[in-house]
């Protein structure tokens, strides 16, 4: 059975990827780890991933900076910030910056981390819905355009004064 969605996790500490994919293993994702920003890009860009959960402070790369990368190249991927360093002007500068769409702090709460990561795929199913919806909509409307150049007055419709079409 293929995993529904790509989970990254990107963190300097091995001890903390193996943790979180701990806390994953029972879910329904695939999860993958980096050890580094460069790691984490190179895995983006080999494939697809829905939502990528990266360390706030590593070296040569920190999580925002990597982040704002993934940001501006796959706007599409969910972003969240772990880190154990919380203050607030770091939260808002993640979530300013880079899309953040949220801010976890060490040690992260299992049950909150999953619950997370739901909502946040869910966030996710439902954008790609509506992308899908919208473009269905705009490919109804051109249909539309060019049966009215097509047809002239096909799209005219009487009404009588309470709304009811006419026939």
């Amino acid at each position: 059975m293929e995993k529904a969605y790509k989970v990254l996790l990107v963190d300097d500490e091995v001890n903390v990827l193996n943790a979180l994919a701990r806390s994953l293993r029972k879910e329904s994702y695939e999860v993958l780890i980096a050890g580094s920003a460069m790691e984490g890009l190179n895995k983006l860009y080999a494939s697809p991933i829905d939502l990528i959960i990266s360390d706030y402070k590593m070296p040569v790369h920190d999580g925002v900076e990597f982040l704002k990368r993934v940001a501006a190249d796959y706007p599409d991927t969910i972003r969240i910030i772990l880190t154990g360093h919380a203050d607030m002007e770091a939260a808002i500068e993640a979530i300013n910056s880079a899309g953040v769409y949220r801010f976890l702090t060490k040690p992260w709460d299992d049950q909150d981390l999953r619950i997370t990561i739901r909502l946040a795929l869910e966030h996710l199913k439902i954008q790609r819905e509506n992308r899908a919806l919208s473009a269905e909509v705009n490919k109804q409307k051109q249909i539309l355009k060019d049966l009215e150049l097509e047809h002239p007055g096909i799209g005219m419709v009487e009404k009588d004064e309470k709304g009811n079409i006419l026939i």
